[in-house]
């Protein structure tokens, strides 16, 4: 059996370390991450893990945020794998900053990127790892997930892409249903 696990950002150097682009660098903190070798394939960057007798392959769309869904949808239909072991690691205005978050399917919360997703896949009932960014107190929503961390938020930035890459790891071991008991929009830092 194959799953999909799927990290949404922007692609380039000048959105490295912006909200936009949590779920890559949480990526970057799982604890398998040195021993993953990224291909590009379907306007994505992919990676192949077998864990337990089951393939994992993570992928990091290259499309752009809201073109997203071009890059998954090959993807899940070359290798044949079902809605529910999707699994789309986003960045979301609608919990606090340090909170995360499992979802089964549910709505888009207006994410452009999940948007993509189910117009290309026909359906919008995947999974979904929530990484709590917060709203802006003034500006707009645009500038806010394109910035990076200030403040408090950047003195933890740190420990929260450790903690959500936990939740990751939880995911691989246990399934979704433990993760998601053990991240219900939990404050993690």
């Amino acid at each position: 059996m194959t799953k999909l696990i799927v990290g949404l950002g922007n692609p380039g150097s000048e959105y490295k370390n912006t909200r936009h682009n949590i779920a890559w660098d949480t990526f970057e903190k799982l604890s398998f991450f040195n021993d993953l070798r990224w291909i590009e394939k379907n306007k994505g960057l992919h990676a192949t893990k077998d864990i337990d007798g089951e393939k994992y392959i993570f992928l990091m769309p290259q499309t752009y945020m809201n073109l997203s869904g071009e890059s998954v949808a090959p993807f899940a239909n070359f290798y044949k794998i079902d809605l529910e072991d999707i699994l789309v690691i986003h960045d979301e205005l609608d919990l606090s900053f340090g909170t995360v978050g499992f979802k089964d399917g549910g709505g888009l919360a207006g994410h452009n990127g999940l948007k993509s997703i189910a117009q290309c896949l026909g359906k919008q009932n995947f999974k979904r790892l929530r990484l709590g960014i917060g709203r802006p107190v003034h500006g707009s929503v645009s500038s806010w997930v394109l910035s990076g961390y200030h403040g408090e938020d950047k003195d933890f930035i740190g420990n929260y892409l450790e903690g959500a890459a936990k939740a990751i790891e939880q995911y691989i071991e246990k399934g979704f249903q433990s993760a998601a008991r053990t991240y219900s929009k939990k404050k993690i830092i």
